[in-house]
């Protein structure tokens, strides 16, 4: 591997939403820096199933709404 070409490593504290924390390493910041999120697995819709407005916008949904009260008569 070629000399001097790879960012620095090194350990960062990073604060969830909920105020939780943990130690990693990264090459964001500088050593010992914090990383505070604002959106993360705890908190975002599209992993806690949040609102119907980030699920309804699929093809399947669509078709569904659109055709939820038809029926065959025979």
């Amino acid at each position: 591997m070629k000399n001097d070409i790879h960012p620095d490593y090194h350990k960062i504290k990073v604060v969830m939403t909920d105020g939780s924390s943990y130690e990693t390493r990264s090459t964001w910041g500088n050593e010992g820096d914090t990383l505070t999120l604002d959106i993360d697995p705890k908190s975002h819709p599209a992993w806690v199933g949040g609102t119907k407005q980030v699920q309804d916008k699929g093809r399947v949904a669509q078709f569904n709404k659109r055709f939820a009260n038809f029926k065959l008569s025979k």
